[in-house]
């Protein structure tokens, strides 16, 4: 029996799904604004809807999506200054501590988020790019539209300011699925 295919609709729902919140958070981390990385979710969203038809799968879905993504928010960033807005905190550590480690935490990551806030829009896209989501310097070199040598350039110039504004040379280290102090 052959294979029934999704409708647009229920692919759209799965992948709405699968990668809404995770697009919110990039977003969210790139234009420093909650309310606004909902308006911009919205319309990469709506793009991706209306573009669903033409995906022609020459590269993974969610490469696609953070393209989509980080063009909304470079369209953005062109078009108004974000530089004053103050980020609202939205990492939370779930684990349970005492309540002191738990403040002395969410300031580190407080302060951690404050600097890569603080970086250059071309960095700041790397660092979510390969922190956050966790994607490959391919995967990043794609998204970006640019070549995978300028993404680790751009990679280690991201580091090495962070490690200059968080005045910490050798104190924290990168991970591949975040910070840890």
């Amino acid at each position: 029996m052959e294979k029934l295919q999704p409708t647009q609709e229920a692919a759209f729902e799965q992948i709405m799904k699968e990668y809404g919140t995770r697009i919110l958070r990039l977003i969210t981390f790139l234009v420093k604004d909650r309310s606004l990385a909902e308006d911009l979710t919205q319309d990469v969203f709506v793009k991706v809807y209306r573009n669903l038809p033409r995906f022609r799968h020459e590269s993974s879905l969610h490469t696609w999506l953070y393209r989509i993504a980080v063009n909304e928010c470079k369209g953005y960033l062109r078009s108004w200054s974000v530089r004053h807005i103050l980020p609202q905190s939205w990492i939370r550590d779930e684990s349970v501590h005492s309540a002191e480690r738990l403040v002395m935490e969410q300031v580190e990551r407080d302060q951690l988020v404050q600097a890569v806030l603080s970086l250059p829009p071309a960095h700041r896209q790397v660092i979510s790019l390969h922190y956050y989501a966790d994607l490959s310097m391919a995967e990043m070199a794609e998204v970006l539209g640019i070549k995978e040598g300028a993404v680790r350039t751009r990679l280690h110039r991201a580091r090495q300011h962070l490690k200059q504004r968080m005045g910490e040379e050798d104190a924290w280290e990168w991970k591949t699925n975040g910070w840890n102090s």
